[in-house]
């Protein structure tokens, strides 16, 4: 094959590629798994790759992508587990409420969630708080909605772009970047979306629930439904402390940054001092995490039964097989399109347009939230499109193409998601205009201000 005519082509494979996922994912029961893959198929075939080379590509990809996030997922979940069963998300909304104070609960919910979604799913980690919000919001005499969402957008928030979290670990893993890194810019563009979403939570809250009385009375869940919000969670004085509560998730991001920051200051060395050895070592993600599941493990739960402890740490394992999967799929799906040809071909065509190299994974993980509604897969499809694109350019920031293909994740979660339906849910919102207004809304707004926070960074380390 010329190389002239290799760049439609690759073109042409790519767009089918991608046409056919998206059909697949919506229109019949085919997983997002299979239909990454058949999509890296479809790819490699039309873009002109042997069949041999296409199969190769898949594996190696798939493989490559695992080996450096793969044992990070499987211990982010398991220690997400035993926060989970523990109380320690609990404790930790009593705690940041009490340092807040009074008129200040919905900056408590969203600091909760913000913390909590780190290693735990947002959907489990709504469950469990939910119960809280109500509780807080009958004895302070807050708009439940406004605590509801709130909670909803700090959960919403890290689970879209601060690691340990699966999604942003797998497209670390896609694009090769640093997850200390990658925890660090993360918190760095959470921050103002969380104070957007928090905003629109305190203003529109109390609204949307006059809202709901005036157009469907009777239907907002109320405190009379429940004799008691926190019947379903621990006790106080079995809770525990806020250090325990804390030190699983806080000890493996102090490592992780430790980490970055000396190989940031002493570069590689094949010979590096015992100190740095010993901080390269307990920093490195794998290593990391899994110090963070001993502490969850051994401060947690420390009379809990060794099985009880290992079948929630089994369940928390058997959650992650899916995403870890999808995401290996991705990677596979990116490895066709760099063997291809597809990402040079596609990269020397932007790289002459006047558009910053961040804003491609972002379109792309936005459209493809908007469409399929899984966040997670929104960004690993995201980044495995654009990273063989962005490698072929020069002086590109990496670190910021990946919070990118992130951060387009979060953009309008609605009907498809189902986050939206378990937020919807458990606050008792059940018409689909207040629903949108709930959940669609503020998270649409997160969107936006992550979106001028990539530009601001851009102008300057892009």
């Amino acid at each position: 094959m010329t190389e002239t005519a290799a760049g439609p082509q690759v073109i042409i494979g790519l767009g089918i590629a991608i046409f056919v996922m998206i059909a697949l994912v919506l229109k019949t029961r085919v997983h997002a798994l299979l239909a990454l893959i058949i999509a890296a198929s479809i790819a490699g075939l039309i873009g002109g790759m042997p069949p041999n080379a296409v199969i190769g590509a898949i594996t190696d990809g798939f493989g490559s992508t695992l080996s450096t996030i793969g044992l990070v997922i499987g211990f982010g979940v398991m220690m997400g587990r035993i926060l989970e069963v523990s109380g320690a998300g609990q404790r930790m909304a009593y705690s940041i409420l009490k340092m807040l104070g009074k008129e200040r609960e919905d900056w408590a919910m969203a600091l909760t969630g913000y913390i909590v979604s780190i290693p735990i799913f947002c959907d489990s980690a709504y469950v469990i708080l939910n119960p809280l919000v109500r509780a807080l919001a009958r004895n302070s005499g807050r708009s439940v909605l406004a605590l509801g969402i709130a909670l909803a957008s700090g959960l919403a928030i890290t689970h879209s772009a601060v690691p340990p979290t699966p999604g942003p670990l797998g497209v670390a893993g896609i694009f090769g970047v640093d997850v200390g890194l990658m925890i660090v810019w993360g918190i760095v563009f959470t921050i103002p979306a969380l104070i957007v979403m928090v905003l629109y939570a305190r203003f529109m809250g109390p609204r949307i629930e006059t809202m709901i009385e005036r157009d469907v009375p009777d239907t907002l869940r109320r405190d009379e439904d429940e004799e008691d919000p926190l019947a379903g969670q621990r006790p106080m004085e079995e809770l525990p402390t806020l250090l325990k509560s804390v030190l699983p998730i806080a000890l493996p991001i102090a490592l992780i940054f430790c980490n970055t920051l000396v190989t940031a200051l002493v570069g590689e060395s094949d010979d590096p001092a015992l100190a740095v050895q010993i901080i390269q070592f307990v920093g490195h993600p794998v290593i990391a995490v899994g110090i963070g599941v001993l502490v969850a493990v051994y401060g947690l739960v420390p009379k809990m039964p060794r099985d009880q402890v290992l079948s929630h740490l089994e369940k928390g394992v058997e959650s992650a097989g899916i995403i870890l999967l999808v995401t290996g799929a991705g990677g596979a799906l990116g490895a066709v399109l760099r063997a291809s040809g597809a990402g040079d071909y596609i990269g020397e065509s932007v790289a002459s347009l006047a558009m910053p190299a961040f804003l491609i994974p972002f379109i792309i993980a936005t459209l493809v939230r908007f469409v399929q509604g899984s966040g997670t897969v929104s960004m690993i499809t995201g980044a495995s499109i654009s990273a063989p694109i962005l490698s072929s350019m020069p002086d590109v920031n990496l670190v910021l193409a990946a919070q990118a293909a992130c951060l387009g994740g979060l953009f309008f979660s609605y009907f498809n998601d189902s986050y939206f339906w378990v937020v919807n849910r458990m606050l008792g919102v059940r018409t689909a205009k207040h629903q949108l207004l709930v959940l669609s809304v503020p998270t649409t707004l997160g969107w936006a201000a992550a979106l001028v926070a990539l530009f601001i960074a851009n102008a300057f380390v892009g």
